[in-house]
């Protein structure tokens, strides 16, 4: 039996919240998801993985139609119900595109020495990029080649859905995973130290 849910026309994140509910009332069964943008196809796909889901997405006259299949096996995930690890674990959250309140360009120019100097942060987890913050993962730019040094070294990025598409950079991103109001609430719970910048 596949139980199926529309997700069609709910912005970020009502779609994961749904589809969270979802796997709870039916744990071992196939689940269908639908909805209507790539910013929620992401965030759906990455949440169900995220919980040792199996999802595969086809594109339908609908929308997108996920479907996925429930673990096989016990798994141990990285979440609120998740084990936490030893090694303290560090958020970056980044909701502007410029460093403080001052001449836009000294912002900027802050912004990438930050990001350039953040590898040597101790237990750095992850970084979360919201509202302009986004904008900082554009194909193309030094910043965004800083970002993906810190993914190299093991860092996850994150860039909000719904302000990628706000700021029309859903194609544009180079670098990071997008991701959701709730993995962003979730990420700064497991937390043992949030920085904001």
């Amino acid at each position: 039996m596949v139980t199926r849910i529309d997700c069609r026309g709910m912005n970020c994140p009502q779609p994961v919240l749904k589809t969270k509910e979802l796997i709870e009332e039916h744990p071992q069964e196939m689940v269908e998801v639908v909805v209507d943008n790539e910013a929620s196809r992401g965030n759906v796909v990455r949440f169900l993985e995220s919980r040792g889901w199996e999802a595969t997405v086809r594109e339908t006259a609908e929308g997108f139609l996920i479907t996925a299949a429930p673990p096989t096996c016990e798994l141990t995930v990285s979440g609120p119900d998740g084990e936490r690890p030893a090694a303290p674990r560090v958020v970056v959250f980044i909701p502007s595109a410029r460093l403080g309140d001052g001449a836009p360009e000294l912002g900027e120019r802050l912004m990438a020495n930050f990001l350039s100097t953040l590898k040597e942060l101790e237990g750095l987890w992850r970084v979360i990029l919201v509202n302009s913050g986004v904008t900082l993962t554009r194909r193309g730019t030094a910043i965004a080649q800083e970002l993906a040094r810190l993914e190299e070294a093991g860092v996850e990025v994150l860039a909000c859905g719904t302000c990628l598409e706000f700021y029309g950079l859903t194609q544009e991103k180079e670098v990071g995973a997008t991701t959701n109001m709730l993995d962003i609430v979730t990420s700064l719970s497991l937390a043992d130290k949030v920085i904001r910048i």
